[in-house]
């Protein structure tokens, strides 16, 4: 017996695993595995829209120079869920059923405008201003050459907002077609993404 022989003992069986192949998974469970990481995938992305975040398209000018015609914005859909509606919030909701300013236009299913007036208030706009409650309203967020066309005063129900676009002059909104219901409003615009030069927080 050889020196090389005595030394072999109950552990060489073991150690000549060191020299097998690894263990890989067959071309079959690999497909599987990638298959229901795809679906993990698809399926946060999914949720993710449905309830946290959705991006939306400028089509028109109704709300400039704060968005312009083909901005993308996103639009946080979870935020009102935790807080309620604030006056000056720019906010993404569902066309109305009243909303007809171009029947011959294309009907986009969603609409962005500013919240302007908060359920119980009373509205009007006079003297190139809007009165709430009897009071102008400070809009920081309109260029100081803007004013806004006289509309009459309404009382806002309880549940609903009064929606105005930045662009006053060119804006159909709650003066031509009510008061926006709550359960309308999609979400809080928080965010330009496009194009990247204007890419900013709101």
């Amino acid at each position: 017996m050889t020196a090389e022989e005595g030394h072999r003992g109950e552990g060489d069986d073991d150690a000549r695993t060191d020299d097998a192949p690894a263990w890989h998974p067959s071309g079959r469970r690999r497909l599987v595995e990638w298959g229901v990481l795809l679906l993990v995938a698809l399926l946060v992305a999914f949720v993710g829209r449905a309830y946290v975040a959705q991006s939306f398209y400028i089509p028109s000018g109704s709300m400039e120079p704060t968005l312009q015609v083909g901005d993308r914005i996103v639009v946080d859909k979870l935020s009102y869920h935790l807080h309620g509606v604030h006056r000056g919030d720019i906010v993404v909701f569902r066309r109305p059923p009243a909303e007809n300013c171009d029947p011959g236009g294309p009907q986009v299913p969603d609409l962005v405008k500013r919240v302007i007036g908060l359920p119980g208030e009373r509205i009007s706009g006079s003297d190139g201003r809007v009165d709430i409650n009897g009071r102008p309203l400070a809009e920081p967020w309109l260029p100081k050459s803007d004013s806004t066309s006289p509309f009459s005063a309404i009382t806002i129900p309880k549940g609903d907002y009064f929606m105005m676009g930045d662009n006053r002059g060119d804006s159909c909104d709650s003066r031509y077609w009510g008061p926006l219901p709550r359960s309308y409003i999609v979400g809080r615009v928080v965010l330009r993404i496009w194009p990247l030069s204007h890419l900013g927080v709101f």
